[in-house]
């Protein structure tokens, strides 16, 4: 494992977005060698399959763990301490995230002796302790705490409850310390953005058109039941900001080009509903993904 390793956690249905998000790490870095890029995917962990249709705890409440979920993958992004041997520092981001900046400036980022660094993000899901642990830089020899598995398994006894675990909220308050906002820039690409998240899931670019396949909570006179979630209908919509979809397929076609995926794949992942029905055709008119990153600079 190289010193600086950047860990794109996924699943099998976001594994195309993780091949962009390789790809986007390496095109827009300065020095591509400086750093490693690996996909590590919830199939590659037995201890999902033991707990397939077991009760867990969120929010206070129980609910069913199924590995079928879009975002059954999240629990992976606490491996990469263990995967790092406890040593050097790692970047994790999910399969949503693509680099427009230079992913080095993150791994020299000054961590202040912290273990933890990440995006707040209060208020969102109602929570004031809310931190975005979909873009951390980790330094992996304070995080010996960390391993998976046991506390995956604590969600399933109760001990562990998910949302507490994803937000970071089990973590001590002193060991976590804030990225600057353009480290996960939410649905946001500005010439700002060094990375930026499509964190609505109804509007993955990649998605437009397919039928939605994740689970929501359910609204109730204006509150959130912990307790309550529905598998949602309709489909998945088109992205608000253009941009950030021809980035996308602007990058993807550079994937085909340099063999990282090849159409065959990518009308695999059409036919099991992962990726949309016309993303070939997106791909055959994408633009240069030079022109959109020079179309950024000129806005600054």
């Amino acid at each position: 494992m190289a010193e600086n390793t950047v860990f794109i956690h996924t699943n099998a249905k976001q594994i195309a977005g993780a091949i962009v998000g390789r790809h986007a790490l390496k095109r827009t870095s300065a020095e591509p060698d400086a750093f490693d890029v690996q996909i590590i995917k919830r199939e590659d962990y037995d201890c999902f399959d033991a707990f397939e249709g077991r009760k867990f705890l969120r929010a206070g409440s129980w609910r069913v763990w199924k590995n079928d979920d879009l975002q059954s993958f999240t629990p992976v992004r606490f491996t990469p301490p263990q995967l790092m041997n406890y040593e050097n520092r790692a970047v994790v981001i999910d399969p949503d995230v693509f680099a427009v900046g230079d992913v080095n400036e993150l791994f020299r980022h000054d961590m202040g002796g912290r273990a933890i660094l990440a995006c707040p993000r209060p208020g969102h899901n109602r929570r004031d302790d809310y931190i975005a642990s979909s873009v951390m830089l980790l330094d992996c020899a304070k995080l010996t705490h960390w391993d998976m598995r046991a506390q995956f398994e604590k969600m399933f006894t109760g001990e562990l409850d998910y949302d507490d675990w994803i937000v970071l909220a089990t973590e001590p308050r002193e060991t976590i310390g804030f990225l600057e906002a353009h480290w996960n820039d939410f649905d946001r690409l500005t010439s700002e953005t060094r990375m930026f998240h499509n964190t609505k899931r109804r509007t993955q670019p990649w998605k437009t058109g397919l039928p939605i396949d994740f689970t929501n909570r359910i609204p109730w006179i204006g509150k959130v039941l912990p307790s309550a979630s529905i598998r949602l209908r309709g489909k998945y919509k088109v992205h608000p900001d253009p941009q950030q979809e021809a980035y996308f397929f602007a990058m993807l076609k550079e994937c085909v080009e340099t063999g990282q995926i090849t159409t065959a794949a990518i009308e695999h992942e059409m036919a099991q509903n992962h990726v949309r029905h016309d993303a070939l055709a997106m791909i055959d008119r994408a633009l240069p993904v030079d022109a959109i990153l020079d179309r950024l600079r000129l806005a600054a």
